[in-house]
C-alpha cells in the first residue's frame, strides 16, 4: 500500500515540474513577442515581392493566380487588404467570364467572413451560390463554409429555436462534407475531435487531437488551431492543477506559432490573459492582454475588437488598482526614508557641532556609519530598486558630509590666514558648484545604470542604427540618455527635467526632439522608454 506521504511528496514534484515547464514556456513568448516586429517585416516583404510579381504579370489568367497567393499572405494579416484584393479577384474572375473563378473567389469571401465574425452574412451568400456552378474542385470548401458557418452560429446564438435550427443545419452539411474527405485528413479528424469535445467525452478527443498533432509541421496555422482546441479540451474540474498546466501550456505555443506567423486574428493569448487575470497573475495577464490589442487594432476585425471590450477593461482596472497599491506602499517608504534622513542630518549637524578633533569626528562618523548599516539591514527584504535607491540615497548624505566638512576646514584655514580676499573670491566662482553637479552625475549615472543596467542596450533598440549612442565610459551617460533616463523614472516634465539636470526648458526639449527625431518610431518613443526594463 502507498503511504499518504509518497502520494503527497509525487503531487509537490509534479507541480513544480509543471511550473519550471510553464515558466520556461513563459519565457520563449516573451521573447517571440519581442521579435514580434521582425517576423512582421519578413511578412511585409513577401507581401511586397507578390506585388512586385503581379505588376509585371501580363494575362488576367496569370494575375487571379498571383492575387490568390497575396491573398493567402494577408489573410490574417490584415482584413482590410484581404477583403480588398478578394474584390479585385472576383472583378477578374468576371472579365475572364469564368463562372467556376467566380465561385472559387466568392468562397474565399465567405471563408474570411466566418473567420471575422460576420456568420449570417456568410450564410447568406453561400445561399445564393447556385450548385450547379460549383465545380468538383470546390465542393469541398463550399460545404465546409457551410459547416463552419452554422457551428460558429450554433455555438454563438441564445435563442434556443434558432440554435437548433442551426445544429440541425450543421449536421446535414457535416454529414456531406465529411463524404468529401479522407478518414486520415486533418479535416476529417478535427470534426470527429469536434463531435467528441461536444458530447464531453474529453479522452477520445485527445486521442484524436494527439493523431492531428504528430502531423501538423511546428509553427504551422494548422498547428496554432491544434494546439488551441486542445486547450479548450481542459476544463476546471477536480484535477484543478494538472487541467490549467495543460490548459496554459497549449494557450502559449498555440501564441507563439501565431507570433512566428505573423497572425494578428488569433485567440490564443487572450484566451491566455483571461485565464491569468482569473488566477489573479495580473502582471502577466496586463502584459499579454496589450499585446492582444493591438494585434486587434493592427487587423480590423470589429468580432475580435467585441471579443477584447469586454476583456480588456477588467484587466487594465485591476492593473490600475495593485498599481495604486504598489505607489502607496512607495510612498509610504519614502516617508520613512525621508525621516530617517531628517534623522540623519540632525545627528550629523550636532556631530559636527561638537567634534573639534579629526579623529573624534572619524569616530563617531563610522559609530554613525553602523547606525545606517542597522537599518539598512532591516530594509533588506525590499525589492531592488528601493535597496539601489536607499543606498545611493545614504553614500549621497555621507559624500555631502564629507564635502560640507571639507569646505568648513578651508574656510577656517581662509580666515585664520587673514585670506579674505581669496575667500571672497572663491565664493563668486562657480567651480565649486560645476564640480558637485559633475559629482552628482556621476552618482546619478552609476546609481540608474546598477538599476537598470540594459538601459543604454535597450535605448540603442528604439533609436536608428546610424543614430545609436556609443558611450566611451560604460559607466557615464551623456546628457541625452541622461534626460530620457529621468522619464524612465516617470518624470517627464520638461521643467522638472531642467530643474534636476540644471539646463534651460528650451535645451531640454531640444535634447528630447533631436532624439525622437532619429529613433524608429517617434509617436510611441517615449512610451516606449518608460515601458523597457
Amino acid at each position: 500500500m502507498i503511504k499518504p506521504s509518497l502520494i503527497f511528496f509525487f503531487i509537490i514534484a509534479c507541480s513544480s515540474y509543471s511550473n519550471n515547464s510553464l515558466d520556461s514556456l513563459y519565457n520563449i513568448l516573451d521573447q517571440e513577442m519581442i521579435k514580434s516586429q521582425e517576423y512582421d517585416i519578413q511578412k511585409e516583404l513577401r507581401i511586397a515581392n507578390l506585388i512586385l510579381e503581379l505588376e509585371n504579370s501580363k494575362s488576367l489568367e496569370d494575375q487571379y493566380e498571383k492575387r490568390k497567393k497575396l491573398i493567402d499572405e494577408y489573410q490574417y494579416f490584415d482584413l482590410n487588404k484581404t477583403f480588398e484584393n478578394i474584390e479585385i479577384n472576383f472583378n477578374v474572375s468576371k472579365n475572364l467570364n469564368n463562372q467556376n473563378l467566380q465561385t472559387q473567389t466568392l468562397l474565399k469571401f465567405t471563408q474570411l467572413l466566418i473567420s471575422s465574425g460576420r456568420y449570417k452574412e456568410s450564410i447568406d451568400i453561400l445561399n445564393n451560390i447556385k450548385h450547379v456552378d460549383i465545380d468538383e474542385s470546390i465542393e469541398k470548401l463550399y460545404y465546409t463554409n457551410y459547416t463552419d458557418g452554422y457551428s460558429r452560429l450554433t455555438y454563438n446564438t441564445v435563442a434556443n429555436e434558432s440554435k437548433k435550427q442551426y445544429v440541425e443545419l450543421y449536421n446535414t452539411y457535416k454529414d456531406t462534407l465529411v463524404t468529401f474527405l479522407n478518414r486520415n485528413s486533418d479535416e476529417y479528424l478535427r470534426i470527429k475531435e469536434k463531435s467528441y469535445r461536444d458530447e464531453g467525452k474529453v479522452d477520445e478527443a485527445l486521442i484524436i487531437n494527439d493523431r492531428r498533432l504528430k502531423k501538423a509541421k511546428k509553427n504551422s496555422r494548422e498547428y496554432s488551431i491544434i494546439t488551441f482546441e486542445r486547450s479548450i479540451l481542459w476544463k476546471n474540474d477536480i484535477a484543478y492543477d494538472v487541467n490549467m498546466y495543460n490548459k496554459k501550456k497549449n494557450l502559449i505555443l498555440s501564441a507563439i506559432s501565431d507570433i512566428k506567423l505573423s497572425i494578428k486574428d488569433n485567440a490564443s493569448i487572450t484566451d491566455l490573459a483571461l485565464l491569468l487575470y482569473q488566477e489573479n497573475d495580473i502582471d502577466k495577464a496586463h502584459k499579454y492582454i496589450n499585446y492582444a490589442f493591438n494585434n486587434v487594432q493592427f487587423y480590423n476585425s470589429l468580432h475580435r475588437k467585441s471579443i477584447m471590450t469586454n476583456i480588456l477593461p477588467l484587466i487594465t482596472k485591476a492593473y490600475e488598482k495593485r498599481s495604486i497599491v504598489q505607489k502607496q506602499e512607495l510612498e509610504k517608504l519614502l516617508v520613512i526614508s525621508l525621516t530617517l534622513g531628517t534623522i540623519l542630518l540632525i545627528t550629523l549637524f550636532l556631530i559636527y557641532k561638537q567634534v573639534k578633533r579629526i579623529s573624534k569626528t572619524s569616530r563617531d562618523l563610522k559609530l554613525a556609519n553602523n547606525n545606517l548599516t542597522e537599518i539598512y539591514d532591516k530594509l533588506s527584504n525590499s525589492d531592488r530598486i528601493k535597496e539601489r535607491y536607499l543606498g545611493t540615497f545614504l553614500n549621497l548624505y555621507s559624500d555631502y558630509i564629507n564635502h560640507l566638512d571639507m569646505y568648513r576646514k578651508m574656510v577656517r584655514n581662509h580666515i585664520t590666514s587673514n585670506k579674505y580676499k581669496a575667500l571672497l573670491d572663491l565664493t563668486k566662482s562657480k567651480q565649486i558648484k560645476d564640480n558637485e553637479l559633475k559629482i552628482f552625475y556621476k552618482n546619478f549615472d552609476e546609481a540608474f545604470l546598477k538599476i537598470y543596467p540594459n538601459y543604454v542596450k535597450d535605448f540603442n533598440s528604439l533609436m536608428k542604427e546610424k543614430h545609436q549612442f556609443i558611450l566611451n565610459n560604460k559607466n557615464e551617460l551623456n546628457t541625452e540618455l541622461r534626460i530620457f533616463a529621468l522619464i524612465r523614472l516617470g518624470i517627464s516634465s520638461s521643467s522638472k527635467i531642467s530643474k534636476i539636470l540644471r539646463y534651460s526648458v528650451n535645451t531640454i526639449y531640444n535634447y528630447k526632439a533631436a532624439v525622437k527625431n532619429n529613433s524608429i518610431d517617434r509617436s510611441n518613443f517615449e512610451l516606449f522608454v518608460k515601458k523597457s526594463d
